[in-house]
């Protein structure tokens, strides 16, 4: 059976770390208090691989607000760390590698500047650069997950991988922070029409998930899964997790 790389995610708001409902800060999220460098050594001391952070306070001003955070915890673990939030041009994402990021992830610029987003990928390479997925009622939205766009995620996908993406980040923003299952489905019709690799986001409430996942892993593509709040309220034992996620995926 294959074995998925299980990545702790860190959403920063206001400089904290925090769980934002369905992924959308308008609708509320929910403080844990802790400073994110902070979090960000829990989670390697338990042993993570990957570190998944999302920069809600960038994101929402359009902006690389937080550069001094992002590169305190980059400096403060070992292990890679992927990063979203206020890239709006290639040079944006060049300042985040530089800074210690392993990985940017991109969604908005990739609809809204296709020529920009194919830049990105040529000057990083396509391992460096994560197209993001996010879909709620089967419609992918951007603007921080705010915008409606009228597309199929696959519609979305083509475009991607036309553009020169490899790797994706599908998140089915309802099931996001809900703890009622991934949308298993939704990662295997991207794979379908992409042969890209799929880092899961949304759903994941226990264990029993996180083995759904597993099982289906080599037929759906999904080789990752990202995790916030079943890990915050744990939901499971982290050091039992982590022994599933042994594989190089990097």
């Amino acid at each position: 059976m294959q074995k998925i790389l299980i990545i702790p995610s860190i959403d920063i708001k206001n400089g904290k770390t925090v769980r934002v409902v369905q992924g959308i800060p308008e609708l509320g999220f929910k403080d844990y208090g802790n400073d994110p460098v902070e979090m960000a050594m829990i989670w390697r001391a338990e042993n993570a691989r990957c570190i998944h952070v999302v920069d809600f306070d960038s994101s929402q001003e359009n902006s690389l607000r937080n550069k001094s955070l992002i590169e305190q915890i980059c400096s403060s673990v070992i292990i890679p760390v992927q990063y979203g939030g206020g890239i709006k041009c290639c040079e944006d994402a060049v300042e985040m590698i530089q800074l210690g990021v392993y990985r940017v992830i991109v969604g908005t610029l990739a609809l809204r500047n296709p020529a920009e987003f194919t830049k990105m990928i040529d000057k990083l390479t396509p391992n460096k650069v994560v197209a993001a997925i996010d879909v709620i009622d089967d419609e992918v939205v951007i603007d921080a997950r705010t915008t409606k766009t009228g597309l199929k995620p696959e519609e979305f996908a083509r475009k991607l991988k036309d553009l020169g993406a490899v790797r994706y980040i599908v998140t089915d923003i309802k099931r996001n922070g809900m703890l009622n299952g991934p949308n298993l489905e939704l990662s295997k019709r991207i794979t379908d029409v992409t042969g890209g690799k799929v880092t899961l986001s949304g759903g994941i409430g226990g264990f029993e998930d996180l083995l759904r996942v597993q099982e289906v892993s080599a037929d759906y593509g999904i080789d990752s899964v990202i995790i916030g709040r079943a890990l915050y309220e744990n939901k499971f034992s982290c050091q039992k997790i982590w022994r599933i996620a042994e594989s190089g995926i990097f």
